[in-house]
């Protein structure tokens, strides 16, 4: 069986700046432990950077294959601009920029080792980073609102016509004698943001060679996202109607976390399924 790991050779170009982005990047990923990370909109964190290191040691033989002619002037400048973005992000306490600055960073280095070629392949890896950077507050409140606002509307619409006694005030569920106020977590952008997340790595895992399938799945991951998000917010009120309001915030509220994510894996491969049928039966129609 041929060997499909990197030649020894890379243990000593990838040292020194292996070495570099430690020091620059492991107090930032000790103090996102320590904070945002223990959050349930940004729980997701820790996974993405997880996910992207498995994608890349999955890719090491066609990283190998892709080494090529070092860059020159624009590898350093994608570098030296990682540098300002994240030395900015770092002294101004700016994490969209320190978190972010890791991707140029690894793109500039990889590019001045081992070329252009290797950092094209590897560019869904490093681009998946996007996921890990914490969004900014101001977008976040800005977006979160409006989005609780429909998901609690539509949540209350489906169990009212299903016969629950159900009833809305802004962002508070009435359910029989219990009121839940629809949380950011609940419905709001980050959810939205790590199951994008979720459904853009399902994507590059199947690789289907149609491109309407491809941009079919791709145009539903907002709408399962949000659709998944009114299943949570449902669960949550069921639970709470038929069981208390203890059991409804108590294990099954953080419970309800992985049940969106269930969901909307579920509703993503469902839909790829009927696309696959219909490619299929239509492929026979036509022969």
């Amino acid at each position: 069986m041929a060997d499909r790991s990197p030649p020894r050779s890379w243990s000593m170009l990838l040292a020194p700046p292996a070495l570099g982005l430690a020091v620059l990047f492991l107090p930032t990923l000790w103090e996102l432990s320590q904070t945002v990370w223990q959050s349930e909109e940004q729980g997701h964190g820790p996974i993405v950077l997880a996910v992207t290191a498995w994608l890349l040691w999955q890719q090491r033989a066609d990283l190998v294959a892709a080494v090529g002619p070092r860059a020159g002037a624009l590898g350093w400048a994608v570098l030296g601009f990682g540098l300002l973005l994240y030395v900015l992000g770092r002294s101004q306490d700016i994490l969209l920029f320190e978190v972010g600055a890791m991707i140029p960073l690894l793109a500039g280095s990889l590019a001045l080792l081992f070329g252009w070629a290797l950092v094209r392949r590897a560019a869904f890896p490093l681009l998946f980073l996007v996921f890990m950077v914490p969004l900014p507050a101001a977008i976040i409140d800005a977006l979160t609102g409006p989005l609780k606002q429909v998901v609690s509307s539509i949540a209350e619409e489906i169990l009212y016509r299903a016969g629950y006694p159900v009833a809305r005030t802004g962002v508070i569920l009435s359910v029989g004698q219990y009121q839940l106020l629809v949380a950011d977590a609940c419905s709001g952008l980050n959810s939205m943001f790590s199951l994008s997340a979720l459904g853009l790595l399902y994507l590059y895992l199947v690789r289907h060679r149609q491109v309407w399938r491809n941009a079919v799945l791709l145009l539903s991951i907002l709408p399962i996202a949000f659709f998944a998000n009114v299943v949570r917010v449902m669960i949550l009120v069921l639970v709470t109607y038929h069981y208390g309001d203890e059991a409804g915030q108590g294990f099954i509220h953080g419970a309800a976390g992985m049940v969106l994510f269930i969901v909307a894996l579920a509703l993503l491969t469902g839909l790829d399924s009927l696309l696959g049928l219909g490619a299929r039966l239509t492929g026979r129609t036509r022969a």
